[in-house]
């Protein structure tokens, strides 16, 4: 049995490490992982109230994220939003050589700042542990000499420069983080191909269905499901790889089939509607018009 660990402040987060220096800040804190006194013996899940930037090595220690184990590397980066859950199973009673380092920042850090809004534009932070970024050695040093300007600014007294300071070196981090990211969906084109082809197959296949009215229109998350990849990781792929999101790819083939169906059957718009898996037609007609210009009846009646 697992022993589920949530840690809400950034004290608890000093208990569970075992660190005995002072906090220097309430909010945020840098850790050098050679320097904690973890162990972690069965299996443990952790889960906390803030984001957390981790780029760490652990010897003979599984980490899983949902099912998934990951085999930390280093230079390997994950980066999790808060409550989200990663599992460490120490596999020995030998406690696992550290090393890394990791930040850590409550939400009310920047909650008054221009970076709490751009939050939810770092889709990293949505992805599973097994899609970490993979950095190499140039890109860690980079990373790393932003932890450095944090590290020094919080050893400083405060004042009233020292927030935006920590917070605009952490956006700048993130931003390091975002370029990154796209160049390692670069350097996996080729894997990432094969996705691409997954996910149109699947599409095809979905909408060939003849029970779609019951099974409803396929979501994202059942994409990423099926590739076994995140869903925002996959949507990001798939921007990347073709120019449209998960959704607008859903979006095409629905609309294919749309345009299919009302060319080749005198089918009503409300029937059509519900064979493919609406459940009101008004939702039908507003989205067929948003992708094509016009409505399905005009559609039907100019070809």
């Amino acid at each position: 049995m697992s022993v589920y660990i949530h840690m809400q402040t950034i004290s608890d987060l000093f208990k569970f490490f075992q660190l005995d220096r002072p906090i220097l800040h309430p909010l945020i804190a840098v850790v050098d992982f050679s320097q904690v006194n973890e162990q972690v013996y069965g299996a443990t899940k952790v889960s906390t109230d803030f984001y957390s930037l981790i780029c760490k090595n652990y010897n003979r220690t599984n980490v899983k994220y949902g099912r998934k184990p990951v085999d930390f590397q280093d230079g390997s980066l994950i980066c999790l939003a808060p409550n989200q859950a990663l599992e460490m199973d120490n596999e020995t009673e030998e406690a696992p050589e550290l090393r890394g380092w990791g930040l850590f920042f409550h939400p009310d850090l920047i909650r008054a700042t221009s970076l709490n809004d751009k939050m939810k534009d770092y889709n990293f932070f949505s992805y599973e542990v097994s899609e970490a970024l993979h950095l190499s050695e140039k890109e860690k040093a980079t990373l790393y000499d932003c932890i450095l300007k944090i590290e020094s600014e919080l050893q400083e007294n405060i004042d009233p420069h020292s927030q935006n300071i920590i917070v605009s070196t952490i956006e700048l981090l993130l931003n390091y983080c975002t370029r990154f990211y796209g160049r390692q969906f670069i350097t996996r084109k080729s894997t990432h191909n094969s996705v691409v082809a997954q996910v149109e197959r699947l599409l095809r296949e979905y909408f060939k269905q003849s029970d779609i009215h019951e099974l409803g229109l396929p979501t994202v998350k059942y994409l990423a499901e099926q590739v076994h990849l995140s869903p925002s990781y996959l949507s990001d792929l798939l921007k990347k790889e073709t120019g449209k999101n998960a959704q607008d790819h859903i979006h095409f083939y629905l609309m294919e089939e749309a345009k299919s169906i009302l060319l080749s059957t005198d089918k009503s718009v409300g029937e059509i509607a519900y064979s493919l898996g609406f459940e009101y037609p008004q939702y039908f007609n507003k989205l067929f018009k948003q992708k094509t210009g016009k409505t399905p009846i005009e559609f039907r009646s100019m070809n």
